[in-house]
């Protein structure tokens, strides 16, 4: 992952010490010392700093910082500041400012405030980058690059419909093609000059201030989010490569945001420009925390299995949300090691000192507003700290081996919630999140794939509301199932190509031979309404009746077997679970959106016909993960539950990496605990895949 050689998991953060007096950053060398802290992320906000005008640059406080770090052993994360322009940049070149949904030009402020297609924010941006490369590319305390800061906003400035437009011409080619893709002729729409194509948004084609999905033409809005993430990718291959010309083989990357489901950024096509993928993950005292587990997962699969940093974290409360209380004790460890048992060789946070003004001023932080090692968080961080320095680089480097996956592809979240029907109440995130829970709460591993992922290692793929089906992807997923592997989706599946066009002949469209059925109809239900599915006896134990609700697919049999059928409406008594046989394989449609149960009863015994097994059995909210590195697997054994708990390794002797201790058979998890468990793979934990 690294040009240097890393004996541990990175423990460290976000460190400002540019918004301190210099006095206090002896201290903070002493505190990081404490905590075992060897990494920090430096100059992320230092723009303004830096570059005081357009002709003059300042490096000396950056200087001190870096060989300060170094000379405590402490590894530099180098953020390159381009992450908020410096006022100067907004008054002289008002073209680096973006405009809003609505057509207003914003005033410098707040931070994300700079056009992605800007010239000079494009300019300034790679010679910022630059001349970083150029000053501290011998430096010994440099690891990595942190190229600006949480990627992702929108701009609808002039800058960025002239960039539109060129982006256009490259896709389509002609106008001719652009308007069949569009479906120009429907509302009088028809294109005769690329002058006349202006930027979807609230003064053209969008319909809500509150809800920005609300358009009605559904083909400029999906290739204009389609351009904003590559328009904004750009900046970031412009500062990576002005580094990378400096430093060949430097180490670049950004921190993903929104727990790794940002939705304006397509993070299957950022992670090919990336070295290594960072997260940002702030999960809430109120979240489940398999959705926290689902973003982890997603991180690891964006470059096929490899590990990933977890570079930004909470140590105690956030700031942003209307309440914000503070991490009981043992969450800050439990949850760092949920990242790490995912895939994650580092343990980071925002922050390192806490700051003491402005908007993040209660943000938590390593260290507290008191200014020393005696809180309650220090200490919990510090313990954190001690036992990734007593792992050493056992576990760096391991990956996950899991037998099954979930399809997530950005571009079909954005189609799909751009429609103009049937529900609204129809959420991408919300069905993805569901079949990942029933893989999760059966402590079953599962990867998650983009469309150009190879299938062949799973034994299961499923993609649930494959709303766009790309060009050529039915093929791949029939050579999958034609193979022996088995393949699910769901309703409201093979509907639209990649131009957001209806593909005519019969629902699910090009997945209509894999799947054996075509669908009619598609009812869409109100949020209170609900159908049944009532199985027949094709499972031992999984029958009987199930809920469902949002849509149902009104389907008739091409060769699909019909496993379960409606119970309730006109249309009681036709399918609503199909199987089809298909070479070697088989290939499921689920015709609904189902309850919890069915799910959970489903993938039990799909896996369980594939031989694949939970990693442990284990109780309700003892969460169960595994690494694998040099014929050794790394349980991880995390109990989320207030109570202590109880846990079966069964026979198989293992060791317990964080007591030294030889455990085998019954054990016990303390509340918020975790256990850390070596196993030889010629040893595996009872049930283990």
């Amino acid at each position: 992952m690294f040009n240097k050689k890393i004996s541990k998991m990175l423990y460290g953060g976000d460190y400002n010490p540019e918004q301190w007096p210099k006095e206090i950053w002896n201290e903070d060398m002493r505190l990081f010392e404490l905590a075992d802290i060897d990494i920090a992320t430096v100059n992320v906000f230092s723009w303004a700093l830096n570059q005081p005008n357009e002709d003059t640059y300042h490096f000396d406080w950056l200087d001190q910082v870096m060989d300060l770090l170094h000379e405590n052993g402490i590894h530099a994360c180098l953020g390159t500041s381009t992450a908020a322009h410096p006022a100067w940049m907004a008054k002289k070149y008002p073209d680096v400012l973006t405009v809003d949904f609505e057509g207003r030009k914003r005033k410098f402020g707040r931070r994300h405030n700079s056009c992605p297609n800007s010239p000079t924010y494009r300019k300034y941006s790679q010679l910022m980058a630059k001349k970083l490369a150029e000053r501290y590319k011998d430096h010994p305390a440099l690891l990595l690059w942190h190229v600006n800061n949480e990627y992702g906003w929108r701009c609808y400035c002039d800058n960025c419909e002239k960039g539109f437009r060129e982006w256009l011409k490259a896709r389509y080619g002609s106008l001719e093609e652009l308007n069949r893709a569009w479906y120009t002729s429907f509302w009088g729409h028809t294109f005769h000059d690329w002058d006349e194509i202006v930027l979807p948004n609230l003064l053209s084609e969008h319909l809500s201030l509150n809800n920005t999905d609300t358009t009605t033409f559904q083909g400029i809005s999906l290739d204009y989010a389609r351009f904003n993430s590559d328009s904004i990718l750009e900046c970031y291959k412009l500062e990576r490569d002005a580094i990378k010309s400096v430093i060949p083989d430097a180490v670049v990357t950004t921190n993903f945001q929104s727990n790794g489901t940002y939705k304006p950024l397509d993070y299957f096509k950022w992670a090919k420009e990336l070295d290594v993928i960072a997260l940002d993950s702030y999960p809430t005292n109120d979240m489940p925390m398999s959705h926290t587990a689902m973003r982890y997962d997603l991180m690891r699969g964006l470059k096929n299995g490899d590990p990933f940093m977890l570079m930004e974290s909470c140590p105690s409360q956030l700031n942003w949300k209307p309440q914000n209380p503070l991490k009981k004790p043992g969450i800050t460890k439990l949850w760092s090691y949920q990242a790490v048992s995912r895939g994650a060789d580092s343990v980071m946070y925002f922050q390192l000192r806490r700051s003491f003004g402005a908007f993040e001023k209660f943000h938590g932080g390593l260290i507290d507003h008191a200014g020393h090692e005696n809180t309650r968080v220090f200490r919990e961080c510090a313990e954190l700290g001690k036992e990734l320095e007593q792992l050493g680089d056992t576990i760096l480097g391991a990956r996950v081996n899991a037998k099954a996956a979930i399809l997530f592809d950005w571009e079909n979240w954005w189609a799909l919630e751009y429609s103009s029907g049937p529900s609204v109440d129809l959420k991408y995130l919300t069905e993805i999140q569901k079949y990942y829970d029933a893989f999760y709460h059966q402590n079953i591993q599962v990867d998650f794939i983009g469309v150009d992922s190879d299938m062949n290692q799973y034994d299961i793929v499923v993609a649930p509301v494959l709303y766009m089906a790309k060009e050529g992807y039915e093929k791949k997923l029939e050579d999958f199932v034609r193979k022996g592997g088995t393949f699910i989706t769901t309703f409201f599946s093979g509907i639209v190509d990649e131009s957001d066009l209806v593909t005519l002949g019969g629902y699910p469209g090009k997945l209509r031979d894999l799947l054996g059925i075509w669908v009619e109809e598609i009812d869409s239900l109100f949020p209170e309404e609900k159908n049944t599915m009532i199985l027949k006896d094709t499972f031992k134990d999984f029958k009987g009746t199930y809920e469902c609700g949002i849509l149902c697919d009104l389907l008739h049999p091409e060769g699909a077997e019909v496993i379960a059928k409606y119970g309730r409406k006109f249309y009681q008594g036709m399918p609503a679970l199909t199987r089809n046989r298909y070479g070697k394989g088989e290939a499921w449609y689920v015709a609904s959106s189902p309850d919890q149960h069915f799910l959970k009863d489903f993938v039990r015994n799909l896996t369980a016909a594939k031989g694949i097994q939970p990693i442990l059995q284990a109780p309700d909210e003892v969460e169960i993960s595994c690494r694998e590195k040099a014929g050794k697997q790394f349980l991880f054994i995390m109990n989320h539950h207030e109570d202590a708990q109880k846990v079966n390794l069964g026979t198989a002797p293992s060791k317990d990496l964080l007591s030294k201790e030889n455990v085998s058979g019954e054990i016990e998890v303390p509340s918020k605990g975790v256990r850390i468990l070596e196993y030889q793979i010629t040893n595996q934990p009872a049930g283990a895949v």
